[in-house]
């Protein structure tokens, strides 16, 4: 009775975030990057925004830096003008919770190309878009309604040799946008290891993976 009495308080304290809608306005949010300056959705109206959730520590986000998959393609949106948003909603103590000196640190290793990254340690960024998995993108239109949510690519594992023959979802729908085209694919699975929120509240990945995604397995 004291467990379910618990539990009971905990989902009170915690309720589950609605997920987005594809075709809708985005959920608003302000955030404070690296450096400390607050960045709001509502600042880049007009702009294509991307945002990506991510964790240095997990395995699936190391496959898309260390084969330089990532910063690619951050780099060929940042070449039309597109706002790249990375954010950490790792919770104290979790995986992949940082102080902005060692973020600005492990972004300089990754040679990431993100116009900034937001440091969401109270997680109200990540539930506002449900964000489950690290990474998880998201793509919004400059009208500011959301087009996309889900993986970054069609391969759901760990592997960097996955990457060379992977359809690239985010790469594809800014393309589409580009062009002026209705968007291809709106919505897909993502994949990874879980967003670490605090201690309260834990969200499990989107792919489960054989075993704890922290010793980097392939999604099954």
């Amino acid at each position: 009775m004291r467990y379910l009495i618990a539990l009971f308080a905990l989902l009170l304290a915690f309720p589950a975030a609605a997920a987005p809608i594809i075709g809708q306005p985005a959920p608003a949010f302000t955030g404070k990057d690296t450096l400390g300056n607050d960045r709001s959705l509502a600042t880049y109206l007009g702009k294509t925004v991307v945002l990506e959730w991510t964790n240095h520590e997990c395995p699936y986000v190391k496959k898309h830096y260390d084969s330089g998959n990532m910063q690619k393609t951050q780099e060929e949106a940042a070449r039309d003008g597109v706002i790249w948003l990375r954010i950490i909603s790792s919770g104290e103590g979790q995986q992949g919770y940082v102080m902005p000196e060692q973020a600005n640190r492990i972004i300089a290793e990754e040679h990431a190309v993100a116009t900034a990254t937001l440091l969401d340690t109270t997680g109200d960024i990540g539930r506002a878009y449900a964000a489950k998995t690290t990474p998880h993108m998201f793509v919004i239109d400059p009208n500011g309604v959301l087009v996309y949510g889900g993986a970054i690519d069609d391969k759901p594992t760990s592997d960097v040799a996955d990457v060379a023959t992977a359809k690239n979802y985010v790469k594809t729908v800014l393309d589409d946008l580009k062009a002026g085209r209705p968007v291809s694919v709106g919505e897909t699975k993502s994949y990874g290891c879980g967003v670490k929120y605090g201690t309260a509240e834990s969200v499990e990945p989107a792919v489960a993976p054989a075993a704890d995604p922290q010793s980097a397995p392939d999604a099954q």
